[in-house]
């Protein structure tokens, strides 16, 4: 008798059969009658992990959709130990990815106000108010707007055409739409 092998019951047996199955028709429905058994380990997993039941039952489709592809690429001995890890493998890439992307709150990031996002019939009015204010803005502000928001210009292009430091574009652009923003506020008053 073998000490470190679990005997196969009748489970992992028809496990077997319906992944050999899959693996030689790709049907579908196979994999789906399948996965449906272990849907409980699977969806425990991605709990256990990731600690949102909607987060989980997205995760359970998501690696079902891995499955389709990965159950033909591996060689699988036992299904429900490597599903298990595959689930946890997922889960664990699903949380750093969300580490990397930071979410910001959209009306932080954007300005709605009518002075910035003019209305199509006051468009005209709008830009003769900006034009005004640009003139009324320091020389290396106006300089490093127009480089950068007219002829489209990066910061290192403008670091080599005005001669300013990096820090002092992004200082001036900063600053000048700053004030651009106070002016066309302050005219529309």
């Amino acid at each position: 008798m073998n000490f470190f092998t679990r005997p196969k019951n009748l489970q992992d047996a028809d496990d077997d059969k319906l992944l050999k199955s899959y693996r030689e028709s790709g049907d579908l429905a196979v994999l789906g009658r399948l996965y449906e058994k272990q849907m409980p380990l699977v969806y425990g997993v991605c709990l256990k992990y990731l600690k949102d039941e909607e987060l989980a039952k997205d995760a359970v489709m998501g690696i079902f959709e891995e499955l389709v592809n990965k159950a033909k690429q591996h060689d699988v001995k036992q299904f429900r130990s490597w599903l298990y890890v595959l689930s946890r493998n997922y889960c664990l890439m699903q949380l750093r990815s969300g580490k990397k992307m930071e979410t910001v709150n959209l009306d932080d990031f954007m300005e709605f106000s009518p002075v910035l996002h003019p209305e199509e019939n006051n468009r005209e009015a709008a830009m003769r108010a900006l034009e005004l204010c640009m003139e009324k803005l320091p020389k290396n502000q106006q300089q490093s707007i127009n480089l950068f928001y007219i002829d489209e210009k990066c910061y290192k292009e403008i670091t080599d055409i005005t001669g300013f430091t990096m820090n002092e574009v992004k200082s001036y652009i900063q600053n000048g739409k700053r004030n651009l923003k106070i002016c066309l506020e302050k005219n529309s008053e």
